[in-house]
C-alpha cells in the first residue's frame, strides 16, 4: 500500500501532456496508424497519400485514443523515409499532435529515425534482451538520450517468455539493467508480458491469461514505478468470428488484468461488451476459461459459444424480459437505453416505496445517471446515447415536481449551480446546450444565458443566482477576447467563482496563456461533454481547494514553456512586415465595374441544397468523430452514427414537407479600395464610406522572396486613383429553428432540439457553399430580368426554341460543375472529365481562380440519330450545353462562350477514347465555331508514373517509358496488387536491390492519380502538355463516327475488317 501511495508519475507528452498517476483509468493505444494491422493505412502510405493516412491518425484522437501507435515495418516500404515524413506531418497538425506518439518498430533504424523528429515525449515499442545485454543496453541508452519512455518486451536470449516464471524472471533481469546500469527512470519503463490467446484446446495454454495476470501483479509489486501493457484482442484469437464471445473474453481479461496493475494496451473499445453487462452464463464460461476455474472450461465455452454466434446483443427485442427486474433495475435500463415507455408507471412505483418523492432523483433515477455517466466517461456511451438518457431523466423529474412542490422544504437537492452562457458576439450554442444536458443529467442545476451574452450580464446573473461555477462558451475567434475581457471584469469586481471553458476554438493553451493569468480564481479548459461532470464536481467537492492549486500550477508551468518557446520564434514589426507585402501590378489593372452595386436579398428553397450538405461536421456536434460516410461503418462510433444520421434524416423530411425552415440570404457588391496598407474602405454608389474593413498582416519571418500578406492586398490601394470593388454574402437557414426547437424544449425533448439547430446549421453552411459553386444562380434570384431575356430569344424560333426551352430555361450552372472564381473568359478553363472519382481529384488539385470542372458521368449520348429534345434531356449533354454558355441550335452565340479553353481530359483507355470521340462529334455538328476559334483542347496526361529510388519521373508514351527506364521488358506495377497480405520476409541485400529497382505503374485513369498528381502532369498551366483541336481533327472524328454508328452498313464492315488486327485492346 505504501508502495502505491509513493509511485511516481509516468508523464508523456505530445503538445500537451499525458500524466500517468497511481489513479489514472486505464490508457487507450491506438493502433489504426500500424501498417501490419490496418490494410488501408498500409495503401495509403505505399501510394503515399499521407493527408488521407493523417485522417486515421486524426480520426483515433478524435475517438478517445490517448496515445497512437505508428508502424511503418514492411517490405515494400521504406520505413524509415515513411516514419520520418509522417512523423513530421503530424508535427504540423496540432489536433493530432497533442498527444503522445509510440514509435513501433522491431527494426532500430526505423526506431531512431522516429526519435530524430517526434514532438514532445513518446514511447519506443520496443526493445528487449533477445540479442544479448550488450546490444539492450546501447538502445536503451540512446533511447534515454533521446528522451523517450520505453516498452521491454518479455523475451530473452532463450525465447518469449510464455510461462509466470519466465515473465518475472525476464522482467527483473530488464529492470535491473535499466534502472542499475543505464541509470533509465524507473516510471518510464513499461513491460509487455505477452498476451496469448486462450482456450485453443492445447494444455499449456490454459494459464496464459492466469499467468499474464500474477505477472502483472508481481511487477506492480517487486519493480517500483514501472507499468504494464498489452495487446488485448490476442486473447481471444482462438475465437474469431464470434464477436459476441471474443467482445466477453476481452471485457472479462481487462476486468482482471486492470484489477492487477495493467497501466495501458491496445483495445479496439467496439470490441468491448460491459462486464457488467455480460450475460451470467456466458460470463461465468468465460471466466472458466479467462481464470482457468475448470479443468473442461474450454469444452463448456465452446459448445456454450454455439448458441450465442447469432449476435445475442440484440436479444433485447424481447422487451418484457428487463421488466421484470427490481425497480432500480428497470430505471437503470431505460436510463442507458434510452427507453421512456415505461419511465413514468416505474417512477410512481419507486415514489410509493420512498419516503420522500426527492429521494427517488436522489436515489434511484441518480443511481441510473452514475451509469450512463460511468460508461460516457469511459468510452463505452456515445453523445447522442447521452441525449436520449436525458430526455428519459427529464420525463422522469417532470413527473416527480408536482409532488416535491408540494412538500416543499426549501433544501435544494442539486449538486450544484452552473451559469451557462455564450460570449458577446457569438451566437453557435449548439456545444453549449450539449453541456448543460450533460450536467443536468448529473443533477447540476443549470442557469441558461444563451447567446451573444454581454459580460455585465454574465456577471449580475451570476451574483443574482449566486452559481457555483461559470461556463463560458465560443465557436468563434473572437470569442476569445470576450472571455479575456470577462475573467478581468470577475477578478476586478474580486467575485470568486471558478470558470469552465469550452468551444471549438478554446483552448488548454489558450485558456492557461490568456485567460488564467486575468483571474486569481480557478479557470480551467474542458475539452469535451464527458469531462464537463467531473470537472463539475472537482470544482465543488471537498478537496476543491487542493484541485485548484494543483490546476493554478499545471497552467503556470504550462504556459511558461509556452511563452519561454514562443520566445524562439522571429517576428517582424507591423512596418517590416508592410514593406514586405504582396506587390501586385496595379498599373496595368483596370477593375471592371458590376452590373449591379448595393445590397440585395436572396431566397432560396432548401430541397435545392440537400445535395450541399457536409454532414461530417453534423456528426461532430454530437462527438461521433470521423468522416461521413465512412463513419457510418467505423469499428467505434459506427452504430450510434447510422441511428443519429437515420434520425436526422427523418427530421430532414419533415423540414423539407412542411417548411420547418426558410433559408434566406444578403448578397453585396461594394466599391472599394485599399487604405492604411492593411485596411479595406466600403463605399456606395455615390461615394458615401460605409465601412472600414479591418484585416490582420502577417508579421512572422518569411523564408526568402515570401510576402507577409493581408486581405487587403487584393484590393486596388485608393492612391491609385482607380475604383476596385469588393463582394460579401451572409446566409442563414435559422428562420424557424428556434421556435421548433423551443416546442422540442418544452416537451423535455433534448434530443431532437439539438437535432433542429444541427440541421438548421448545417443547412446554413450548404447554402454557402451553393453560392459559391453557382454565383450566377445568387445573380439569377435577384436579377429575374434574365428570364424574360431568354423568354424574348426563345421566341426567335419554332420548334427548336420550344425544344430548347422545355429544355434549358430557368436553368443556371449545373450543380455538377466546380466553377471557376474568374469571370474573365480568356482566362478561364473548363476540364471535362470522366466520372466523379476524376472530378473530385480533379477539383482538389486545381486553381480555383482560373479553373473550372465538369465532371461526366459514363458515355454521353450518341448523337447520330437523335433529335434535339432527346440530346437535352440527357443530363450530361445538358450540362455541358449550359456550363459553356452559348446556347445551341439558331440561338447559338459564340460571344457568351464563358471559358476559352474546354478541355477534354478523359482516360487512356477505350472507354476514354470513345468519349472523347463522342464529344468532338457534339462539338463538330453543334459547336462548330468553338472549334474554329481554337477553344477545344485534348489533355495529354501520363500513361506511366516510374519512380527510381526517390526520383519520380512521368512518360506520357511507351517510347518515352523505355527513354527513362532503358529497358523494354520492365515490370510494370498494377495498383490493386499495394495491398498484398503478408509479404514474405526479405534479406537485407534483397531490400538492398528493390531500393534501387525501377517502379513503372501505369494510369489507367485519372481517377487513380492524387491531386498533386494530376495538378503536376496534367493541370499546371506551366507543365501541362495539351493538344488544339482544329476543324480538320473534328471533321477526322466526325467521319469515323459517321461511319461507325451510321446507318450504312457496309463502310462499317470494311473498317471492322481492315483494321480488326491492329487493335490494341485494353483488358
Amino acid at each position: 500500500m505504501a508502495q502505491a501511495e509513493t509511485r511516481r508519475n509516468l508523464v508523456l507528452s505530445g503538445l500537451e501532456p499525458l500524466i500517468i498517476t497511481p489513479e489514472s483509468v486505464f490508457v487507450n493505444i491506438g493502433e489504426r496508424t500500424n501498417v501490419t494491422g490496418s490494410r488501408k493505412f498500409l495503401r495509403l502510405i505505399k501510394e503515399e497519400k499521407y493527408d488521407e493516412a493523417l485522417d486515421i491518425a486524426r480520426q483515433q484522437v478524435e475517438g478517445g485514443a490517448q496515445i497512437i501507435d505508428i508502424n511503418m515495418d514492411e517490405g515494400m516500404l521504406d520505413g524509415e523515409y515513411a516514419m520520418t515524413k509522417f512523423l513530421n506531418l503530424i508535427a504540423a497538425e496540432p489536433d493530432i499532435s497533442r498527444v503522445p506518439i509510440m514509435i513501433d518498430s522491431s527494426k532500430w533504424e526505423i526506431i531512431e529515425a522516429g526519435l530524430k523528429v517526434v514532438q514532445g515525449k513518446s514511447v519506443v515499442n520496443s526493445i528487449s534482451l533477445k540479442e544479448g545485454e550488450e546490444r539492450f543496453i546501447h538502445h536503451a541508452k540512446l533511447i534515454k538520450r533521446y528522451g523517450a519512455a520505453v516498452i521491454v518486451m518479455a523475451f530473452d536470449e532463450v525465447g518469449q517468455a510464455d510461462n509466470y516464471e519466465r515473465r518475472i524472471e525476464i522482467c527483473k533481469r530488464s529492470y535491473d539493467i535499466l534502472v542499475n546500469k543505464v541509470d533509465f527512470a524507473p516510471q518510464d519503463i513499461i513491460f509487455d508480458l505477452n498476451i496469448f490467446p486462450v482456450a485453443t484446446g492445447m494444455e499449456e495454454h490454459r494459464l496464459n491469461a492466469l499467468d499474464f495476470f500474477r505477472g502483472t501483479k508481481w511487477v506492480r509489486e517487486n519493480l517500483p514505478h514501472a507499468h504494464i501493457s498489452g495487446g488485448v484482442s490476442n486473447v481471444s484469437f482462438s475465437f474469431r468470428g464470434n464477436d459476441t464471445v471474443r467482445e466477453a473474453m476481452h471485457s472479462v481479461f481487462l476486468y482482471h488484468a486492470i484489477k492487477n496493475g495493467m497501466t495501458m494496451g491496445i483495445v479496439n473499445p467496439e470490441m468491448l461488451s460491459i462486464y457488467d453487462e455480460i450475460p451470467k452464463d456466458l460470463l461465468e464460461h468465460v471466466e472458466d476459461v479467462i481464470l482457468n476455474r475448470r479443468d473442461d472450461a474450454t469444452e463448456r465455452l465452446l459448445d456454450f459459444a454455439e448458441n450465442v454466434k447469432g449476435d445475442v446483443k440484440n436479444n433485447e427485442k424481447a422487451v418484457q424480459e428487463w421488466r421484470s427486474g427490481t425497480i432500480q433495475e428497470r430505471l437503470t435500463h431505460s436510463l442507458v437505453k434510452g427507453v421512456d415507455e415505461f419511465i413514468e408507471i416505474d417512477v410512481e412505483e419507486a415514489r410509493q416505496a420512498a419516503g420522500r418523492p426527492i429521494e427517488v432523483i436522489e436515489i434511484n433515477l441518480m443511481a441510473g445517471m452514475n451509469v450512463v455517466g460511468d460508461l460516457f466517461g469511459s468510452g463505452k456511451m456515445f453523445l447522442p446515447q447521452v441525449v436520449k438518457s436525458a430526455r428519459v431523466m427529464k420525463k422522469a423529474v417532470a413527473y416527480l415536481l408536482p409532488f416535491i412542490e408540494a412538500e416543499k422544504d426549501g433544501v435544494s437537492s442539486f449538486a450544484g449551480r452552473i451559469l451557462m452562457a455564450t460570449v458577446k458576439g457569438d451566437v453557435h450554442d449548439i456545444g453549449k446546450n450539449i453541456v448543460s444536458v450533460v450536467l443536468a443529467c448529473n443533477n447540476y442545476e443549470i442557469i441558461d444565458l444563451g447567446v451573444m451574452v454581454p459580460p455585465e450580464k454574465i456577471i449580475a446573473a451570476a451574483v443574482e443566482h449566486n452559481v457555483d461555477i461559470i461556463g463560458l462558451s465560443g465557436l468563434i475567434t473572437p470569442s476569445l477576447d470576450e472571455m479575456v475581457y470577462l475573467a478581468k471584469e470577475l477578478d476586478k469586481r474580486d467575485i470568486k467563482i471558478p470558470i469552465m471553458i469550452g468551444g471549438a476554438t478554446t483552448s488548454r493553451a489558450h485558456t492557461a496563456v490568456k485567460i488564467a493569468p486575468q483571474y486569481r480564481e480557478t479557470v480551467i479548459h474542458v475539452n469535451d461533454a464527458s469531462r464537463a461532470v467531473t470537472v463539475a464536481g472537482n470544482l465543488l467537492d471537498s478537496n476543491k481547494k487542493i484541485y485548484a492549486s494543483d490546476i493554478r500550477a499545471e497552467y503556470d508551468a504550462f504556459r511558461e514553456t509556452f511563452l519561454n518557446r514562443s520566445r524562439d520564434k522571429n517576428f517582424l514589426t507591423i512596418e517590416q512586415a508592410r514593406v514586405n507585402k504582396l506587390k501586385l501590378d496595379w498599373e496595368n489593372y483596370n477593375p471592371t465595374k458590376p452590373n449591379f452595386i448595393g445590397t440585395k436579398t436572396i431566397e432560396v428553397a432548401l430541397d435545392v441544397l440537400v445535395p450541399y450538405i457536409d454532414w461530417t461536421p453534423f456528426f461532430r456536434t454530437w462527438e461521433l468523430f470521423g468522416k461521413y460516410p465512412a463513419i457510418l461503418t467505423d469499428e467505434v462510433v459506427g452504430e450510434q452514427a447510422t441511428s443519429v444520421f437515420r434520425d436526422a434524416q427523418a427530421m430532414l423530411q419533415v423540414i423539407l414537407e412542411e417548411k420547418k425552415l426558410t433559408a434566406k440570404g444578403i448578397y453585396g457588391i461594394f466599391p472599394a479600395n485599399q487604405i492604411n496598407d492593411d485596411d479595406i474602405e466600403l463605399r456606395d454608389e455615390n461615394g458615401k464610406v460605409l465601412e472600414k474593413f479591418l484585416t490582420l498582416r502577417q508579421q512572422s519571418q518569411k523564408t526568402k522572396g515570401a510576402p507577409n500578406m493581408a486581405l487587403s492586398d487584393f484590393i486596388m490601394p485608393k492612391d491609385s486613383g482607380k475604383t476596385d470593388y469588393m463582394g460579401a454574402f451572409c446566409v442563414t437557414t435559422g428562420f424557424g429553428g428556434d421556435e421548433w426547437a423551443a416546442e422540442f424544449e418544452a416537451a423535455l425533448d433534448d434530443y431532437n432540439s439539438i437535432m433542429v439547430k444541427a440541421l438548421a446549421d448545417r443547412f446554413a453552411e450548404a447554402f454557402a457553399e451553393y453560392l459559391e459553386e453557382n454565383p450566377s444562380e445568387a445573380k439569377a434570384v435577384f436579377a429575374k430580368c434574365c428570364l424574360a431575356a431568354r423568354a424574348r430569344l426563345a421566341a426567335r424560333a419554332a420548334r427548336d426554341t420550344i425544344i430548347r426551352k422545355g429544355a434549358l430555361e430557368g436553368m443556371t450552372l449545373p450543380g455538377k460543375l466546380s466553377d471557376c472564381q474568374s469571370r474573365s473568359a480568356e482566362e478561364s478553363e473548363v476540364f471535362i472529365v470522366e466520372g466523379d472519382s476524376a472530378g473530385g481529384t480533379a477539383k482538389m488539385g486545381r486553381d480555383r481562380r482560373t479553373q473550372a470542372i465538369l465532371p461526366l458521368r459514363g458515355k454521353i449520348l450518341n448523337i447520330e440519330r437523335a433529335r434535339l429534345d432527346k440530346m437535352l434531356a440527357s443530363e450530361q449533354i445538358k450540362n455541358l450545353v449550359i456550363a459553356m454558355g452559348t446556347a445551341i441550335g439558331d440561338t447559338f452565340d459564340i460571344s457568351k462562350l464563358r471559358y476559352h479553353k474546354i478541355i477534354i481530359a478523359t482516360d487512356a483507355d477505350v472507354d476514354g477514347a470513345h468519349i472523347r470521340t463522342l464529344i468532338l462529334t457534339l462539338m463538330y455538328r453543334y459547336f462548330r465555331p468553338v472549334i474554329e476559334g481554337g477553344f477545344i483542347y485534348i489533355a495529354q496526361p501520363p500513361l506511366f508514373k516510374i519512380k527510381r529510388g526517390k526520383e519520380i519521373f512521368y512518360a506520357y508514351s511507351e517510347e518515352e517509358k523505355i527513354s527513362i527506364t532503358g529497358s523494354e521488358d520492365i515490370e510494370i506495377e498494377e495498383v490493386e496488387n499495394a495491398d498484398d497480405e503478408n509479404p514474405e520476409e526479405e534479406t537485407k541485400e534483397e531490400t538492398a536491390k528493390k531500393a534501387q529497382k525501377t517502379h513503372v505503374q501505369r494510369y489507367k485513369g485519372l481517377g487513380e492519380m492524387n491531386a498533386e498528381e494530376l495538378w503536376e502532369t496534367t493541370m499546371d498551366p506551366e507543365r501541362r502538355v495539351l493538344k488544339q483541336v482544329t476543324i480538320d481533327d473534328a471533321e477526322a472524328a466526325n467521319q469515323v463516327f459517321d461511319m461507325l454508328m451510321g446507318s450504312d452498313v457496309a463502310p462499317r464492315k470494311s473498317f471492322i475488317q481492315a483494321n480488326a488486327k491492329l487493335a490494341d485492346i485494353d483488358i
